[in-house]
């Protein structure tokens, strides 16, 4: 598998252009906060002082997980493909936010327990009906795991779009994410686990013996792709290679929240100059994502407590993206007022 090679965001001369255009605005200097920091990122993303957010497209992601033969989710894995179908009647809350904010919605079938057949709406990457459990084996076979994220940058290659966020469904993804997380950061178990769709005390306890048992029989996977392997999901794996490729296009990619984020863990450990493709919409709820946001060095956009993923942390940031080119597009500047007080 070839790994998309990123480059850098390093344009002094284009920063020092989108720096002027931001500082010349009829504002104090800097008092946008963080619309200027997005509107600097995605110029320099974009390649240009004159930014825009016209295509913007949200891809959920849907995958089974072995794991919660673990009994480390208070549902059961049927729930992934009825909420599948969910997104396909347009009824999960991500169909209502992506239709708010005018963003095209993609469903994809990573390696759901379910034959949906020929849907209209529903992208079939199927590698397999659903990951290993990983307390027993790995999660995936390595070639599985190149395969999903092959299918991730080959959606990429199809994609008319300027902004990709992303989301997922997939009972046990967040036991998948807590352990990634702890696998590729470093940060104990305790610190990446949490309660997921609604477990109590003595579920989080299994969940976390679940981590602790997979961490020690993968004590050996060592490279970022080996992890995956071992320790991810379909979906994950999907992402992750879709994330590389958005960024080697140079696409401004909208991260959600917990699984998402543990996706990007493993983009990032590939190839880090990933992450100057990426805007992070919103902080979890769920038990670790400040963590990971921490590690990443990460500043959010927003802190809303949602905890539902289906990349609707990432719809709900769209406006802010578009708040941020549109005041540079269309606000008046001190150099504009100048001018008109001299022609008066």
């Amino acid at each position: 598998m070839q790994i998309p090679v990123i480059a850098p965001l390093h344009d002094a001369e284009l920063a020092a252009r989108l720096d002027h255009r931001i500082n010349d605005k009829t504002k104090p200097l800097g008092s946008l906060g963080a619309l200027e920091r997005l509107a600097r990122q995605i110029g320099l993303i974009q390649g240009t002082d004159q930014p825009v957010i016209a295509r913007p497209a949200i891809v959920v992601c849907a995958g089974d997980h072995g794991v919660t033969q673990e009994g480390v989710s208070a549902y059961p894995q049927s729930v992934t493909w009825q909420m599948v179908e969910n997104f396909l009647a347009g009824g999960a809350a991500i169909n209502v936010f992506a239709r708010q904010n005018d963003c095209a919605l993609h469903i994809v079938d990573t390696g759901v327990n379910h034959d949906f057949g020929q849907r209209d709406g529903l992208l079939d990457c199927k590698i397999g009906p659903s990951t290993a459990n990983f307390c027993a084996g790995p999660a995936m076979q390595r070639e599985q795991c190149e395969a999903a994220m092959e299918a991730g940058m080959r959606f990429v290659d199809t994609l008319q779009a300027d902004v990709l966020g992303f989301g997922e469904m997939g009972i046990g993804n967040t036991t998948a994410a807590a352990a990634l997380m702890a696998a590729l950061t470093g940060i104990a178990v305790q610190d990446c686990v949490g309660a997921g769709t609604g477990l109590d005390a003595q579920g989080v306890a299994r969940k976390a013996d679940a981590v602790s048992r997979a961490l020690r029989l993968h004590a050996a996977a060592a490279t970022p792709l080996d992890r995956l392997a071992a320790l991810g999901g379909f979906e994950i794996a999907f992402m992750a290679g879709a994330m590389l490729r958005g960024a080697q296009k140079r696409l401004v990619l909208l991260v959600d929240g917990f699984i998402v984020t543990s996706a990007l863990l493993v983009a990032a450990a590939m190839q880090p100059a990933v992450l100057d493709y990426c805007v992070f919409s919103h902080c979890s709820d769920e038990a670790g994502h400040r963590r990971m946001l921490d590690y990443l060095k990460a500043r959010p956009l927003m802190q809303l407590d949602l905890r539902l993923g289906e990349g609707t942390g990432a719809a709900l940031a769209l406006p802010l993206l578009r708040a941020a080119v549109n005041f540079l597009a269309q606000m008046a500047t001190f150099s504009s007022a100048s001018v008109s007080e001299k022609n008066g």
